[in-house]
């Protein structure tokens, strides 16, 4: 059965694996220092243009948010997010098991308004009682959205403006970095990105890594963090494991290379739904949401994997198709067949 669950449901890319087995046997330092992790770092500089950055390697995109959030905010302040924001529906609690409340926004398509966050912020500081509330500490966005929807330079802008006026920092969760880079429409660079935040990182789980996440603090990072790394459970001793996959990622363009060809599949699975006349919804990266008829749905699981994301009515259901490194054209000839029976 081929399957459009996720973009980390297969292993790694092959330039990725060869990478790890041609140095299997060579030593290395530890927790960091090691020599692919420090080429690693000075590539990812590079693509950024962003000489000054520091730069840390973590295992996967919820250690990453909880790690870093809980290193930029004192004890007393929360993180501002939309309502969709992975750190408020899919993480589990883990930025309030480290004490940091999650303060929501309104969604719009995934994302957050800047004028209601302006709006937001102004409202708190006005407040004669604001010293009772959890302070508004951090700003959290995604890009991409969790709906697979993207934030335009002039957005993004705009939250960083209001950030810096309030003296608190912007946070860029990347897990599917890659994708909205690689989305037609997309008017944000890395380079523009590292200037535009205080920190974010470039996600590799989803991006064509066994796992692993690039923590990129533009500005430098936050006083300790190597050591509330490793509070959280998050310094890998092996940290060659991240530093090689990255190398690799960032030898020769592969990173974008991989966004593309994902974002290819993506479009071609949109046209199919399509073709068949079934609602797509709107999406230019990697993830394309569709409506199908609890009837459809249950019919199309028999042959393809596929996220059930939620219910739109008592007789439709939103679901979620997901494209890799790894999507084949078999794969869309497949579910092509598939569709055509239903």
């Amino acid at each position: 059965m081929i399957s459009f669950e996720s973009d980390y449901n297969n292993g790694a890319h092959p330039n990725v694996l060869r990478h790890l087995v041609e140095t299997n046997n060579l030593q290395s330092a530890s927790y960091g220092y090691d020599y692919w992790s420090q080429q690693a770092r000075e590539k990812i500089r590079q693509a950024c243009e962003c000489p000054d950055a520091d730069i840390f390697f973590l295992v996967g995109g919820t250690q990453t948010n909880a790690t870093v959030i809980d290193a930029m905010l004192c004890s007393y302040e929360g993180v501002v997010a939309a309502t969709t924001a992975h750190i408020n529906v899919h993480e589990s609690g883990a930025v309030e098991a480290s004490g940091h409340k999650v303060i929501t926004l309104p969604t719009h398509q995934g994302k957050m308004a800047p004028q209601e966050l302006a709006d937001y912020l102004k409202a708190f500081h006005s407040d004669p009682t604001w010293e009772h509330m959890v302070f508004p500490g951090m700003v959290y966005i995604t890009f991409p959205t969790e709906l697979g929807t993207i934030y335009r330079s002039c957005e993004i802008e705009q939250i960083y403006a209001t950030c810096q006026q309030h003296s608190i920092p912007l946070f860029i969760d990347g897990a599917r970095l890659g994708y909205g880079l690689a989305a037609e429409g997309c008017d944000i660079t890395l380079p523009w990105l590292a200037s535009h935040c205080d920190a974010f990182y470039i996600g590799g789980t989803k991006v064509g890594a066994l796992c692993g996440e690039a923590v990129v603090f533009p500005k430098g990072a936050p006083k300790g963090f190597f050591t509330i790394v490793k509070c959280h459970g998050a310094l890998l001793a092996k940290s060659r494991l991240a530093g090689v996959q990255f190398d690799t990622l960032f030898t020769d363009g592969l990173y974008l290379t991989i966004a593309r060809h994902a974002i290819d599949m993506a479009m071609q699975v949109r046209q199919l739904f399509i073709e068949v006349g079934i609602e797509v919804k709107d999406s230019p990266t990697n993830q394309q949401f569709v409506v199908l008829t609890n009837q459809q749905m249950e019919q199309l699981l028999q042959h393809v994997l596929f996220e059930t994301w939620e219910p739109v009515d008592v007789e439709r259901t939103l679901c979620r198709f997901v494209t890799s490194w790894a999507t084949t054209d078999a794969d869309l000839q497949a579910l092509s067949s598939a569709l055509r029976q239903l």
